[in-house]
Order: structure tokens, then sequence, then C-alpha cells
């Protein structure tokens, strides 16, 4: 009471308190340190000091963690306050919007969900090539299928080991998850077929082709499933009977891949023979045949609103068809070699990433000013084949297994962060050097005068740079080929 009355107006009949601030005087203080560290630190000394001679401790790794969930609440509570369908929640590039990221479905750009940031590599004990990678159902962890025909279970969120299965006695070349996540088919390199639960519990094991199965899809309602193999014939199966139903025959060598239509009875098949075929699995007739690629056939994909099909080629090129006009659209050229994989994003159906043999990945999207053009092109994403490349069910996070042995998962970018560039002399000396006015890209406790400290949250965003993904050296004719967003990320005083 007497702080009141020191501080109020004279002459007022009424006292009225004086705002002072009394928090956050300090200066910001060092992190205390990591308990988990600094018990090795003790246990390491007292054991020597004890004349231990065993194996060293195993050192405390911190794991990166790439978490969904915080996300989902948010976004359910802003979208509950917004006043109008028409009020688009935008991404601004500054290290401070990281506590307002939303899920990649808050967002009406594609720009946002490129996943360039290289979260954590796995590799078995015993290293082979990854020849498939599936995501479970729940999307809480990612199975892998290996040449030597094991089972990897890898934790989606800390990315650590789980488990493994020796499921099959040769490579693992196909497998899918039903529609309704119940159950896992799985194929190899001898033309075994088999059944697992959502445990991993072989229920069924029959032989259905002679030589390796290369593709796998099922249909919309669960009930049937459709092989591409390379005795050049695909088989039309009853899931429930696991019998043989239709074979489909007009491909002049080798099927290497096939997808079923989201919705439809609509079939869509590669070869070797260079051609992409549509079939009716009911009637088992070929609708149409497409002469574009000019070799192998060894990746197709229907886009998630089944309007649209992706191939990939060994001539090094991605050919984008719409089935309703059976036009082809686009012929994407990025590649140095042969394209070996596809996938499309699960909520923004533009944006869909390719994996190439040369161990790059590129991220194109059909709404950019250029859609020839990639919109991110990862040259040194794996040292060999990328054979295989899935999304994440809600759309943050992607997958790639590669003949290099790993699998990799990658993440999106933070606000404010800036992406790898390749390794070079002059490109290492700048990597982490950031501008040199301390603005909106500092944040406040964590920010010291030096280099070291600053440059992991300031990037200098310029006109032609994507949120997340722009890289503050890149020339401006280089930031222009990869595909910018709507103009309605801009406004006439920059990004807002």
């Amino acid at each position: 009471m007497a702080r009141v009355a020191e501080n109020a107006a004279p002459g007022a009949g009424r006292c009225t308190p004086r705002w002072q601030p009394t928090l956050y005087r300090e200066s910001s203080k060092a992190p205390i340190p990591d308990t988990h560290e600094t018990e090795e630190i003790a246990a390491l000394a007292v054991g020597i000091a004890a004349g231990y001679e065993g194996r060293r401790m195993r050192r405390y790794m911190h794991r990166r963690i790439v978490d969904y969930w915080g996300t989902i609440p948010q976004w359910e509570m802003e979208r509950a306050q917004r006043s109008t369908v028409r009020n688009e929640v935008f991404l601004r590039p500054s290290p401070h919007q990281v506590v307002r990221m939303l899920p990649p479905y808050a967002y009406g750009e594609s720009s946002s969900s490129v996943a360039s940031v290289l979260a954590h590599t796995s590799t078995n004990k015993i290293r082979c090539p990854i020849n498939v990678v599936r995501w479970m159902p729940d999307g809480r962890r990612l199975l892998t299928g290996s040449t030597s025909g094991e089972f990897t279970l890898w934790n989606g969120l800390t990315f650590n080991f789980e488990t493994i299965l020796q499921a099959h006695d040769s490579a693992v070349r196909a497998m899918e998850w039903s529609h309704s996540g119940s159950w896992l088919v799985s194929c190899d390199q001898n033309g075994q077929i088999k059944y697992f639960q959502s445990n991993m519990n072989n229920v069924q094991a029959f032989t259905g082709h002679r030589d390796a199965i290369r593709g796998l899809s099922f249909s919309p309602d669960d009930q049937h499933f459709v092989t591409a193999s390379d005795d050049s014939a695909l088989k039309i199966w009853s899931f429930d009977e696991a019998q043989e139903e239709g074979t489909l025959k007009g491909h002049g060598w080798e099927v290497k891949c096939v997808d079923w239509h989201p919705t439809q009875s609509l079939l869509v098949s590669g070869s070797k023979d260079n051609l992409v075929k549509f079939w009716d699995p009911r009637t088992g007739t070929e609708l149409g045949t497409l002469h574009g690629h000019k070799n192998t056939v060894q990746t197709c994909q229907w886009s998630p609103d089944g309007n649209l099909v992706a191939t990939g080629s060994r001539d090094q090129s991605i050919r984008l068809y719409d089935v309703r006009a059976m036009k082809e659209l686009y012929t994407l050229k990025g590649h140095g070699k042969e394209v070996c994989s596809v996938d499309w994003h699960p909520v923004h159906h533009d944006l869909f990433v390719s994996g190439g043999s040369e161990g790059a990945m590129l991220y194109w999207s059909l709404r950019s000013t250029t859609p020839e053009s990639p919109l991110l092109t990862m040259e040194t994403a794996h040292e060999s084949n990328v054979w295989s490349l899935q999304w994440h069910p809600l759309g943050h996070l992607i997958a790639s297994g590669s003949n290099d042995h790993t699998t990799r998962f990658w993440s999106r970018s933070r606000p404010g962060e800036k992406a790898e560039e390749k390794d070079t002399a002059e490109n290492e000396e700048h990597r982490w050097q950031t501008s040199d006015a301390w603005g909106d890209d500092v944040i406040p406790g964590l920010a010291g005068r030096d280099d070291a400290n600053r440059a992991v949250f300031s990037a200098p965003m310029h006109d032609e740079t994507i949120p997340g993904l722009g890289s503050a050296h890149a020339p401006a004719a280089e930031q222009r080929q990869r595909a910018r967003p709507a103009d309605r990320w801009r406004s006439n005083d920059g990004w807002y």
C-alpha cells in the first residue's frame, strides 16, 4: 500500500498504481547442462579412477524428434476461430513462427510442405539395399523391405530401430497396406505372395508368378489386388480366397510397375517395352496404350484425385498424363540418370517427389509458374538409386529407401531455415553466415554476439525466396527457376 501511495499522482482522489518492470531485468543465462550428459561424464570419471578397463559406456546421443501431434490441436483451435474460409493461414519466414507451424492440410500452398531437411539416416546391422518403404497405417512407424528378405520396423517419431523380421527367403520387391490398414501383402524375387496382419503375423503364403513380382496394388474396396511380374503378365487376385481371378497379357516384356485407380476400376502399368497401358480389371481388356517413353517404364502412380498419372522411365524423364483427355500434360526433365520412384503428396495434390539412380530427389509442383522445372533439387539425397519413396499420411515427412543400404527421413524446413547447398569450398564459408542486422531474425535469450550462436536462427530472406526453402546465396535466376508460390504469398511490402 505504501508503494501505491508513493506512485500515486499528486492531488488524485484515488490511488492509481504505476507499473514498474520487475521481471526479465537480468540478462539471459546459459541453459542448464543436460542431466544425461552430466551423469555420463561423472560415471566415466568414477570408472577411470577405479581402474575400469572394460568397454567404454555408450555416449548419450541427442536424437532429433519430429513430433507432428503438437500442431494438430493448435490447428483445430485456430480453425474454430476463423471468421471465414477465405481467411487462410500463412507461414511467415521468421524463426519466431516455429511455434505456429501447422499441419500441411492447414495451408493452401504446397511450398510449405516440401520435405528438404534430413531428419535421420537409419541403417540395418546387416547392410543391404532397401527396395520398399511403407508407413504403417497409423503413421507411427515405418516398415522397410530389403534385398535380404527382411522387414525392418523404424519408429516414426524418434527414427530409432524397433524390430526386424525375416519375412521372405529372397529379396522383397513390393508390398502394400490395404486401404483399411488391416492387412499387408508383400511379394518377393521368387514370385511368392504373403499376407501379414498389423502385428506382422504371417497368415498366408502362396506362389503368384514364376518370376519376380515388381508391382502390387489394392483395389479401392480391398476385395482384390493386382500384381505385375517379370513374366510379362499382370494378375488379378481375390484377397479373401487368395485365388487368381484373371490374367492381363499385352506387354511384350517384363512389367515393372502397376497401380490401381483410387476410386475406379482402372489399372495403369509400365513395362520394359517402353509402353504405358490402361486396363479394365473386370473384363481383362486393354483400354489404351501410351508411347511417350523411349526406355523402360520403372514407376507409375495415380494422383490422389485420380485425374493424373505420373510415369518415370530410364529415359531420364517423368511424364504426366491426364486420363480425362488421354493427353500428355508435361514432360519433366531434371534427373541426370534414370527415374526409379515417384510419389504424390497425400494432402497437396499438385506436389510430388521423384527419385533417380544418381541418388537425387526432385520435388515438382503443378501449380508452379514453371511446372517443367523442379521446385527443389537435392542432388546428394542418397549415394545410389532411390528405389522407393513414400510420404507420411499427414504429409509432413517423407521416407526414402536406397541402394546405398540406408533409409532416410526428411522433414519440412522450419521458418527462416536455409536450404542445404552443395558442399563446395565457396559455399562452405557462407553456409552458416547471416546478416549483420539484428532484427526479427534473432530469438531473444538465445542469440549471442558470435556467429556460431546466431547462425542457426537467422536467414536473410529475398523477394525470390520460398519460405523455409530459399537460399540466400543462390542467384536470382536460379531461384526463379524453382517454382515460386502463388502471388497471394506476396504484397507490396514484401512477405506477409
